[in-house]
């Protein structure tokens, strides 16, 4: 397993667990951290091993956003990630998941602020769960600047665009309770249980079959802008073959014996 001094990476069981790891800067993001992010999934993706990834922050807080100074690599911090960067220019927008979709479920566990760049990266997670005090918003128009991270394309397609403009243009802070109810996040829970809960979703995502989970979600996200009848018809050639696997043999045996499915890829 890889990780920075800010990411750590840790398996718990099927479940890769990617920790936001500066909590005395409220895990602002910075060059380590985006460097870690980027190797964590790459890491899921290639090991069969991984079914799920939660991402979470140390400390009190989820993300604050982007620290400039940081993500620059001036002085020491940093420093000896910008040869990273260079090869790959695009590596800190695959970080974000703004340019790169992992092929497993990534779920969300947020404590505290989670804004600017944080609500960006949240935006391309699948499954969110959040503390009851944490706090979400898209701040960069407060202080003139835009939330290019992907939120004005992706904010409008998750939310009603009513509210999707209200956090765009207002750039106010919102409560864990509110972001349940416009549909930015999906579970609400006492402060400090989130990485529990995600955890406990993660288990359910692990126990079923990998080969069918990986295709559920990318015809859900293949499909999310096609005609009814164009998405109807990349389901079908999407899903169809996994009827074919041993995975899916495996789970009407298992059903047909009342017992658990061990389901090996295949």
């Amino acid at each position: 397993m890889g990780g920075t001094e800010h990411l750590t990476v840790q398996r718990e069981g099927a479940t890769l667990v990617l920790t936001l790891n500066r909590p005395d800067a409220k895990n602002a993001l910075s060059l380590s951290m985006l460097v870690g992010l980027y190797d964590g999934w790459i890491e899921a993706d290639e090991d069969d091993a991984v079914r799920s990834v939660v991402l979470t922050g140390a400390g009190a807080a989820f993300c604050a956003g982007m620290d400039l100074k940081a993500l620059a690599g001036k002085g020491m911090e940093g420093e000896q990630y910008r040869d990273r960067l260079k090869a790959d220019p695009d590596l800190h927008w695959k970080a974000m998941l703004r340019h790169h979709r992992p092929r497993k479920p990534v779920i969300a566990a947020v404590e505290g602020y989670c804004v600017a760049g944080g609500t960006e990266i949240l935006q391309g997670t699948d499954i969110r769960v959040a503390g009851e005090s944490a706090t979400f918003g898209l701040f960069e128009v407060r202080r003139g600047l835009f939330p290019i991270g992907g939120s004005t394309v992706r904010l409008q397609r998750q939310i009603p665009r009513t509210h999707a403009l209200e956090m765009l243009l207002t750039g106010r802070p919102y409560t864990a309770r509110e972001a349940a109810g416009i549909g930015l996040i999906g579970h609400v829970v006492p402060d400090g249980t989130a990485l529990t809960k995600a955890l406990e979703i993660a288990e359910q995502i692990n126990a079923c079959g990998p080969l069918a989970v990986e295709a559920v979600k990318a015809s859900v996200y293949e499909t999310a802008e096609m005609t009814e009848t164009d998405g109807l018809a990349s389901e079908l050639k999407r899903g169809w073959p996994i009827f074919d696997t041993a995975d899916a043999k495996e789970g009407a045996r298992a059903f047909a014996e009342k017992r658990p499915p061990v389901y090996r890829r295949a």
